[in-house]
């Protein structure tokens, strides 16, 4: 190992305390419950050059005002650049490696003839980083499997963590605010 088993042990407590404070969030699943009008958006601060990967579907299509529901969406870069738009969906994917930091706003909305006053739920998978990693693949590829591969996923998300922290720590000495010792 290349950083000597104190760096390791840094990069594990390190990993294990931004794990227990809710810090080391690299993807997430959530439902959201869009107005019958209107537009509900989702953001994420993301720094540049990282993978994102997300798939929404619309939730819970037993019930007979949802069958001909459909949604539209629309992604956007910190400069407002479109990222991803598609309509008249009950279930699509969007994928982008980010260009700039920056926060990146998903938006979705329901179209056409929907039930009024009843919103709808989609459901939103949205990974970045090293959550998009395809470990499958890498693992096939490398013939790596059990431990390896667990301990090659944390390798890869204290990576991220490290890159995290030196994000934020340029964009802290950069806002020109100093604190006095």
């Amino acid at each position: 190992m290349a950083g000597g088993p104190n760096e390791l042990k840094k990069a594990v407590a390190l990993l294990a305390l931004l794990c227990l404070t809710g810090r080391a969030h690299i993807g997430e699943a959530i439902w959201l419950t869009i107005p019958s009008s209107g537009t509900k958006c989702v953001s994420e601060e993301i720094q540049s050059n990282v993978v994102v990967l997300a798939d929404y579907y619309i939730v819970d299509d037993d019930h007979a005002h949802l069958r001909s529901s459909t949604i539209s969406s629309r992604v956007t870069s910190p400069y407002g650049d479109n990222l991803h738009h598609n309509e008249n969906v009950t279930h699509d994917q969007f994928a982008f490696t980010t260009t700039v930091s920056g926060n990146y706003v998903a938006c979705f909305w329901i179209n056409g003839q929907h039930q009024e006053g009843a919103g709808l739920t989609i459901g939103l998978d949205w990974k970045i980083g090293i959550a998009a990693k395809y470990w499958d693949s890498v693992a096939k590829r490398e013939k790596i499997e059990g431990v390896e591969l667990e301990l090659r996923k944390l390798e890869g998300a204290v990576e991220a963590i490290h890159n995290n922290l030196i994000y934020l720590k340029n964009r802290f000495t950069g806002s020109g605010y100093e604190r006095n010792q």
